[in-house]
């Protein structure tokens, strides 16, 4: 059944161990992050087996799915990377073991479940850098709060993190890796501990590692992108030595006619209230696919076959100029595409979209 994304085990497992396999010569582990995948227990599962320390995941959802994971009999961390609402603080003590948190309430309330269900939750407290997202601002706040943290039983801090690119696109930079690890020092001067997980940041902070940059002491990381894609967010460089096509899109053909290159009558705006302008290109060879808007990013894909030229969509629609395909196609046969990070993680989530596991 189409359309379909044929995800590639093997890929995805070598893409895990060799990034896994780098970091761990710096002292790094890494959470590998299922969000783009929605919690797939069988990639998950192989992304523990090829290295990753823990599974981590925006959505709760997710983690529920994926329940016990287990390597040789040792449980692996869940770890919920969005900051907990206050409304699900429950279910984040049944359903992760680590979440990354700034605001004391939330705290508070995880620290009650946690004492209602017997459970000690580990926190990631995080710090803002200058991105923007989420993070404590001012140590005044950051070190009133775990003043307060410290005093609450069911709850450990368990490290500090920083996020970086996501919102504000802003580079990780040594500079900003050195200010959290001083800020760790300070937080172990004053409370006489030592804080197990010191969090450089996702996809973005590989060039650090890569480079062999990263300051000594930064020893996680929560790998998505990298992973999955096999490239870094910071410049979107490919990575050497991984892959890039682990997960790949393919759609049938559902119409395939010569067809003029320009719309004819009175124009107006599109279904999605844009006013699309187009070129006279005389008669084209067009095809449809029986995929749209509703289910993948139009603009993050490219097309495999050579020739093959994306003109637009509607929600359920791909149009598409195969006049100098140098492939020959016919209604019923399929097209594949490559897909960026948002036409995945679209795609993905999209119910009429297939996953089709390989290896």
């Amino acid at each position: 059944m189409y359309p379909r994304v044929l995800i590639d085990l093997s890929k995805i497992s070598h893409n895990t161990r060799y990034i896994t396999d780098l970091c761990r010569k710096q002292g790094i582990k890494v959470a590998a992050v299922t969000k783009v995948v929605c919690g797939n227990f069988e990639i998950a599962e192989a992304m523990v087996k090829n290295g990753a320390h823990s599974i981590a995941d925006s959505r709760l959802e997710n983690l529920k799915k994926l329940g016990e994971l287990n390597l040789e009999g040792v449980k692996i961390e869940k770890w919920l990377l969005r900051l907990p609402m206050i409304a699900e603080a429950e279910e984040v003590v049944l359903f992760s073991d680590v979440s990354l948190n700034s605001e004391l309430s939330t705290i508070t309330a995880i620290n009650y479940f946690s004492s209602k269900h017997k459970k000690t939750h580990k926190l990631i407290l995080m710090i803002e850098m200058g991105d923007l997202r989420e993070g404590y601002f001012t140590l005044g706040e950051l070190f009133l709060d775990i003043e307060k943290i410290v005093k609450m039983e069911n709850v450990v801090i368990y490290g500090l993190g920083v996020n970086l690119t996501c919102y504000g696109a802003i580079i990780p930079e040594v500079e900003q890796m050195k200010e959290l690890l001083d800020i760790a020092g300070r937080i172990e001067k004053m409370l006489g501990i030592k804080l197990e997980i010191l969090s450089g940041g996702n996809s973005s902070s590989l060039p650090l590692v890569l480079d062999r940059k990263m300051p000594e002491g930064i020893n996680h990381l929560r790998l998505g992108d990298s992973i999955i894609m096999g490239r870094e967010t910071a410049y979107c460089k490919e990575i050497p030595n991984m892959y890039g096509d682990a997960m790949i899109l393919e759609v049938q053909i559902i119409e395939l006619k010569d067809k003029p290159s320009q719309p004819m009558g009175n124009s107006g705006v599109d279904v999605f209230g844009q006013k699309p302008v187009f070129v006279n290109r005389g008669i084209r060879r067009k095809a449809i696919v029986a995929i749209g808007k509703q289910d993948v990013e139009i603009d993050d894909l490219t097309p495999l076959v050579e020739g093959i030229e994306i003109l637009g969509a509607s929600s359920d629609h791909l149009i598409l100029d195969v006049t100098d395909s140098k492939e020959e196609l016919s209604v019923g046969g399929t097209i594949r595409f490559r897909m960026g990070y948002t036409a995945t993680l679209r795609a993905m989530t999209s119910e009429y979209v297939r996953k089709v596991i390989h290896s």
